[in-house]
């Protein structure tokens, strides 16, 4: 299966700089291979835990340094206090190089030169991420400009949040179930419209969403917006 990885306009410009389109397809099974360059210090699945690396579950849409009980390095929570999230933006631009973009990262990492490998590598760790990925969505799934135009009532999504946050920690922590706040609001109003329609698999998620109407999506959508962490 191929996700199609759609890469927001804040990091388009880096990304074609680096000769990556704005839109691409990853292959998570070729995507497969090339994580073994990062099995020796990450694990991802069922039984992962904590080695050098922290495990990569749940890692899309995840705020940087988020896994419990991991040292992360200063550099890491600072660039998490000051808003990381891993994005297939931010991941791009990361995996290419981690220490050009956090240059006191304890990653040793020198970074995955091949625009593909890194593409094919998102892609896979988003199969590992409960179908939760912003930018995860089947080939050809797109939302309306008049869907996304909407704009959402805070207070109205703040009321409609309490379903959310019985499971998504209000505070953006990644507890086995990723954070969803602080998520660019196209992000997110595609990721909600893409399980409604059933274009993301997730059953309890679809079950949540077909009772949304496009403006409740959009008032959810500006709450956690809101959150920035």
């Amino acid at each position: 299966m191929r996700y199609l990885l759609k890469f927001s306009l804040s990091v388009a410009a880096s990304m074609v700089a680096m000769g990556v389109a704005a839109d691409s397809v990853g292959d998570p099974e070729r995507g497969r291979q090339v994580f073994k360059k990062c099995a020796s210090c990450h694990m991802i699945g069922a039984d992962a835990r904590n080695r050098v690396g922290p495990p990569l579950n749940n890692i899309m849409a995840a705020r940087a340094a988020s896994v419990a009980d991991f040292q992360y390095s200063t550099a890491l929570k600072k660039a998490a206090e000051d808003g990381l999230h891993w994005t297939p933006d931010t991941l791009a631009v990361f995996l290419e190089t981690p220490k050009a973009m956090i240059p006191k990262t304890k990653m040793t990492f020198r970074g995955l030169k091949s625009a593909e490998d890194r593409i094919d590598l998102i892609a896979y760790l988003a199969t590992f991420s409960g179908g939760s990925m912003a930018a995860q969505v089947d080939e050809g799934f797109t939302v309306s400009a008049e869907v996304l135009a909407l704009e959402g009532d805070m207070e109205y999504g703040e009321y409609l949040a309490s379903e959310c946050t019985t499971c998504h920690r209000p505070d953006g922590d990644n507890d086995g179930i990723p954070g969803i706040t602080g998520w660019e609001t196209a992000d997110f109003v595609t990721a909600i419209h893409a399980y409604r329609e059933k274009h993301r698999d997730n059953p309890v998620m679809q079950m949540i969403t077909g009772r949304l109407a496009n403006d409740e999506i959009a008032a959810l959508a500006a709450y956690f917006k809101s959150l920035e962490n």
